[in-house]
């Protein structure tokens, strides 16, 4: 049954490929951005997740023009990255604004739809190094991490009313970002992944769009990874 979704941070890569992989399942989507020209081929909204005015903004006019949503997609994110003897406190909090609480804004608002209509899906993009850590990433991994507690408590304090809530949690993926990586790096991350390759975009936005699904009914509070193998025994 086809659905209205909003995807958070949809302008680009993992995004991107997340609302296009809902849109060709037939749902309805709304592409929501920040910065840069909004995505074609889908209803958009601009949304700034580190404030609460915006993100309460969105809604009402994604509610307004075409109904509630009922799949969220929790994608938008930003890396500050840098070793941590090095770390200004202003790159933490601002990782752990925009991922996490970022989040929350958004979830907490999408929750008063969901409750209305007594169904819906929370998605949270996460990351692998919520349970591997990474140097030079504590902000980032920290911020990651805090998305899964987050995810599971929405699980419990609203899963009687036929809304799910889970963790997608990718490895390395090729993304603008990645390509920037030279031959030897990409070398050394692809052989420390077991099947031994980065992730596209889309094959997390197949992940996504099956959680999305009605066949994902009864997946909650779940850490879904997307890693090749990579976060094993975490």
């Amino acid at each position: 049954m086809a659905s209205l979704a909003l995807v958070t941070g949809a302008n680009r890569g993992i995004g991107l490929a997340i609302a296009h992989a809902l849109k060709a399942a037939g749902h309805d989507v709304v592409a929501a951005y920040r910065t840069g020209p909004a995505p074609e081929g889908f209803h958009s909204v601009l949304m700034d997740v580190t404030s609460t005015h915006s993100v309460d903004e969105a809604f009402n006019f994604i509610e307004t023009q075409w109904g509630i949503p009922e799949i969220i997609v929790a994608n938008a994110g930003i890396t500050r990255d840098g070793l941590v003897m090095r770390m200004p406190d202003s790159d933490f909090e601002t990782v752990i604004d925009a991922n996490l609480t970022g989040a929350f804004r958004v979830a907490r608002r999408a929750s008063l739809g969901l409750l209305k209509l007594k169904r819906g899906r929370l998605i949270f993009v996460g990351s692998v190094v919520a349970a591997t850590g990474a140097a030079g990433q504590v902000n980032y991994a920290a911020s990651k991490s805090g998305l899964v507690g987050m995810a599971r408590s929405f699980a419990r304090e609203i899963g009687s009313r036929g809304i799910t809530s889970n963790v997608i949690a990718p490895g390395f993926v090729e993304t603008d970002m990645t390509s920037k990586l030279d031959e030897k790096r990409r070398n050394e991350i692809s052989s420390s992944i077991p099947l031994g390759r980065f992730c596209s975009a889309a094959e997390i936005a197949d992940v996504v769009t099956f959680i999305a699904s009605p066949e994902a009914a009864y997946i909650t509070g779940a850490i879904i990874p997307v890693d090749g193998g990579l976060g094993m025994g975490h």
